[in-house]
């Protein structure tokens, strides 16, 4: 594992170009970490909320799901057009402006009531897929030799701050007596933190990294009729899927079988903890394996045995069953990162991949939460819901054994291996 101070030599190569160099470098991978920690961290607070929100705002178990949903949507809809954003504007402009919209949208989702709740959610959806998609193509611009490491960071990054949220929302809501309202927006704090680590970068903006194995072609490459590419956007969308799903009703399936409110949250910050290691360690493997195929049976195996857990285990083994899903679904957001930059041979080529992915990725994401609230209202029961998300982990291992080819998209050729 490489230290930042590692990273940032080795970045310079053999001459170390001076402190402000070093010190932009010292912004930009703090900025990474905490725009990182915003990615989630809004998201996952409003899983054990749901059924506060739900009663306060009078809406059904589908539209509750929606909460969760908009967002996906709207990561969908943007991640196409980002890329373009990024190469026309530059990534720092680009994720700064993020930011700011990010705070609005935090603040305008904890006003009280279901129109704010939902046009808030919209906005903060549509600044996190800017951070979303060039984040990654960031990475592997400016740390091409040590992209799993920063995958690794980055990742650490997204979901302990996402742990943190889901286990204390029940706790600022009730316990402090900050109410849902008070509970989401208090995450508004954090987007300003982030704002004013990034500004220093605007003042010096780096200049992309040469990347010895791109070219002109193959910046021409038609990412949307890549089967490569369409197989890792399909990883990306499943194990997306089953991630926002977990992270909308975890609490409630929990609480349907005997865990009370505050449990509940606390066991998906026990998921998403569990992750926390095998995001950063599947990042760093997978950069150094010839294919990454193993790694994918092995998280499919995890996903199963957790949801089959989940769905036929007593109260007494519910905590091993969660640990089990967090420990897969560490494996599949470590894949699905780092896919984007595997599979890739430049900046610009991760970033289109990282656009397509992560747009019909999370179209098909943002069917999960709202269907399987839609299943359970229907069926009273999350056996159904449940038996969906083992037929998702099985998918997730068919499409990934493709996407963990050892091939780049547009060519056949074998890619390098990158430590």
């Amino acid at each position: 594992m490489s230290s930042p101070e590692q990273l940032l030599n080795k970045h310079d190569g053999i001459s170390n170009t001076g402190i402000k160099k070093q010190t932009t470098l010292w912004f930009m991978i703090i900025g990474i970490i905490f725009i990182a920690a915003n990615l989630r961290a809004p998201l996952t607070s409003v899983g054990p909320l749901v059924s506060l929100i739900r009663d306060n705002v009078h809406i059904s178990n589908t539209l509750a799901g929606l909460i969760t949903t908009v967002p996906l949507i709207a990561f969908a809809l943007l991640s196409p057009f980002v890329p373009k954003l990024g190469h026309r504007y530059g990534i720092e402009r680009i994720i700064l402006i993020s930011l700011i919209f990010l705070v609005i949208g935090i603040a305008v989702r904890s006003l009280s009531g279901a129109a704010t709740l939902y046009v808030g959610t919209a906005i903060l959806g549509f600044a996190i897929t800017i951070c979303n998609v060039l984040l990654p193509s960031l990475i592997k611009r400016e740390f091409p030799q040590q992209m799993g490491t920063m995958t690794g960071v980055y990742s650490v990054s997204m979901n302990l701050c996402g742990a943190i949220a889901s286990g204390i929302s029940i706790p600022l809501a009730v316990g402090a007596g900050m109410n849902w309202q008070g509970a989401l927006g208090v995450w508004g704090i954090l987007s300003i933190i982030s704002i004013l680590f990034w500004i220093p970068l605007l003042k010096t903006p780096t200049k992309p990294a040469i990347i010895s194995n791109s070219t002109g072609k193959n910046h021409q490459v038609k990412i949307w009729r890549s089967p490569l590419a369409w197989q890792v956007t399909l990883f990306m969308g499943i194990q997306s899927a089953i991630f926002y799903v977990l992270v909308a009703w975890l609490p409630e399936i929990l609480k349907e079988q005997g865990i009370n409110s505050s449990q509940s949250g606390w066991f998906l910050s026990v998921l998403i903890m569990a992750s926390l290691p095998f995001a950063f360690i599947v990042p760093v493997m997978a950069g150094r394996m010839s294919n990454q195929r193993s790694l994918v049976v092995i998280t499919t195996i995890l996903l199963l045995i957790g949801t089959l857990g989940l769905l036929y285990s007593s109260i007494q083994l519910l905590l091993l069953w969660v640990i089990i899903l967090g420990i897969g679904a560490g494996f599949a957001f470590g894949l699905s990162m780092m896919f984007f930059g595997l599979r890739t041979q430049s900046a610009h080529q991760a970033a289109e991949l990282s656009g397509m992915a992560q747009s019909i990725g999370y179209l098909l994401a943002a069917i999960g939460p709202a269907l399987i609230g839609y299943l359970h209202d229907a069926t009273h029961s999350w056996s159904a819901p449940l038996l969906i998300l083992v037929g998702a982990s099985a998918l997730l291992g068919i499409v990934g054994l493709g996407a963990g080819r050892n091939q780049f998209v547009g060519s056949a050729r074998k890619k390098l291996k990158i430590s």
